[in-house]
Formats: structure tokens, sequence, C-alpha cells
């Protein structure tokens, strides 16, 4: 079964015209809508985080200055972030649905979908960044770690930007596996997410970056993920699965150079499922409306019939670029002491 997690009321974080607004989440539920496709899922209706929710992982202070913040009327956090008066309240209640989803698959369904925003994967433990306030994704595990103990966690992100705030939240954690593939940093925000980032601590070999080049497409993404999916989730053996998905990677964004198409989506939703028969899905960016709309179906559709036949949306050949190949080199050598692919 395959339940959404989703609010009118996310329209209160207003945004005016940055890229980070509610017309992306009225896309992809008008088409959904359009297409039928809500009539075979399950809508749910999020709840709002409580603050020793979001204490698990953002400071006092980054809370406050978010709070007292908004309460004074809002305005830009940085260049890029935006929040207004009720943006806090509508940070909580994204937050919320991220902990709404998780509990849904421990509990009852085979996947769910938290469709919110604001996004959350660049807010770090004391900073909002990136168009996130609140890390949705990281209060929704520790929520788990807290209440259900469970032990591992693996996280999938291939959102187009690298999810620098989820990174740094679990840096240092060898119970949380991040593997993230994006767009090479030296050409986009934030600037981290290089392959020698694998973690700290009792952590180092649990972030795996998979940075590609401006360019790179579904083949791209498809050679190295069939390579290295598997072999680490096999031997990481998670308890639980939080995809985190960003549609900016596709070729009709304006915020990154990648190409993947439509039937990237579909595909990475197949792929997954012969990892795990269970997920979270964490929205992340997109900014295409029509991209979004399309590939959200696709994605959904796979889930909800639970396909694994990826060949369907696999090419029947892969054009690879060479960069590509060396980064998956330059990763099995960086990580031959903790994965074998």
């Amino acid at each position: 079964m395959i339940s959404l997690v989703n609010s009118p009321e996310y329209a209160q974080h207003q945004t005016g015209s940055h890229p980070e607004n509610q017309d992306r989440l009225d896309a992809i539920m008008n088409y959904l809508q359009k297409e039928g496709e809500l009539e075979n899922i399950d809508l749910i209706q999020p709840i709002p985080a409580q603050e020793e929710d979001l204490l698990r992982v953002h400071s006092p202070e980054h809370l406050n200055h978010l709070k007292v913040f908004t309460e004074n009327g809002g305005g830009y956090l940085d260049f890029d972030t935006y929040a207004s008066p009720q943006s806090y309240e509508i940070g909580k209640l994204a937050a919320g649905g991220a902990i709404n989803a998780a509990e849904l698959v421990f509990n009852q369904y085979d996947f769910s979908y938290s469709l919110a925003r604001p996004p959350g994967h660049h807010a770090t433990h004391d900073k909002a960044m990136g168009f996130c306030l609140i890390n949705n994704l990281a209060v929704a595990l520790k929520y788990m770690q807290e209440k259900y103990g469970l032990g591992k966690f693996l996280i999938v992100d291939f959102d187009a930007h690298y999810g620098n705030g989820t990174a740094e939240i679990f840096y240092h954690d060898p119970q949380v596996l991040y593997i993230s593939i994006h767009q090479d940093p030296h050409t986009i925000f934030p600037g981290k997410g290089f392959v020698e980032e694998t973690g700290a601590g009792e952590g180092e070999g649990f972030n795996l970056n998979i940075p590609v080049p401006p360019g790179s497409g579904t083949s791209d993404y498809i050679y190295l993920l069939e390579r290295i999916l598997e072999p680490v989730c096999r031997k990481f053996k998670a308890d639980f699965y939080f995809l985190d998905v960003g549609f900016d990677g596709h070729m009709e964004d304006p915020l990154s150079r990648l190409q993947l198409d439509d039937d990237f989506y579909p595909w990475i939703a197949c792929y997954m499922q012969k990892l795990t028969s269970e997920m979270v899905l964490i929205l992340e960016g997109g900014y295409s409306l029509d991209a979004m709309a399309r590939s959200n179906l696709k994605m959904l559709k796979v889930l909800k019939d639970k396909s694994t036949h990826e060949e369907e949306w696999r090419p029947p050949e892969l054009l690879v670029r060479d960069e590509n190949k060396n980064t998956l080199k330059n990763i099995q050598e960086t990580f031959s002491p903790f994965f074998t692919f």
C-alpha cells in the first residue's frame, strides 16, 4: 500500500516568485488528480512536529531565531532562503509530515511520500540555508530512532544538490548511511559533496558521495547507481530506508545543468524496490512544474504497482561519460576499506 502525506496549509509558507513556492506542490497534486491517480493513493494530513522532535536535530538557538524572525514578519534569512510570517509553524508541519510518513511505513504502509514544503536537506544543526528551514528527513529519522529504537538507517538522495545539512547531521554516525548522487559541487550550490567527504570518526565510510559533471543524464545515473547501491545496501543491512527525492536534476529544470529525463524517476523507484520492500520518500527540490508533475506520476505509479521491472525504464544502451567512469573508480578506491563494489 502507498500513502501520500500532504496539506493545503503548506501554502502558508509564502515565498512569492521565489523558485521554491506553492506552485510546485499544486502542480504535482493537480496532475495526479487529473490523471486519476489520487483515487488509488491514501491521502494523509500531516501533524506538526513537536519542539522536542526538532531539538533532537537542531540547536535551540536556531529554532528560536527562526521563530522570532518569522514572528517579526520574516524576509530573507540569507541570499536565497526566504521565510514568511507563518513559515516557522509550516516548517514544523513539514517536519511532522516526514515523521507521519515514517510512522505510516513502520506501522502499515509499504511506501509513504511526504509531499511537503519548505524542503529540508540543506538545513544544518544550527542554520537555515538553500531554501530549507528545518531538516525534515533528519527530524523523522531521529524520531524513529528515539521512539522505536531502530538501529540502522539508509538514505538515498538524488536531488541535484548535495544534501549538506543531512550529511553534516549524521557525519559521525555509523548507524546512518547517507548516499547522495548530485551535480559536481565545483559547479553548483552548496560547494560540498566530494567523494573524499566520507564521514568522520565512527561515521567514517558512511557518507558516500557520487558527484557527476554537468550534462550527465539518465544513462550516467543508472551506470553509477547499479554498481554502487546494491552491494553497499546489502552489506549495510539497514532497518529503515529513506529516499530523498529531488526533481531538479531533470533536463527541464532551471536550477541545475543535469540531463535526467522522465524515465529516471520510475527507474529509481523500481530499483530501490529490489533493495527494500518498504520506504519513506521525502520531497526536496524540483523547479520545473511540468517535469515535476510528469515524473512524480511515473514514480508513484511504479510504487503503487510494486513494479521491479526497471528494464522498462532503462535505456537499451547506456551512454556513459568517461568522467563518470573515472568517478566510479575513485569511489571504489576511496571506499575499499568499507565496501566492495
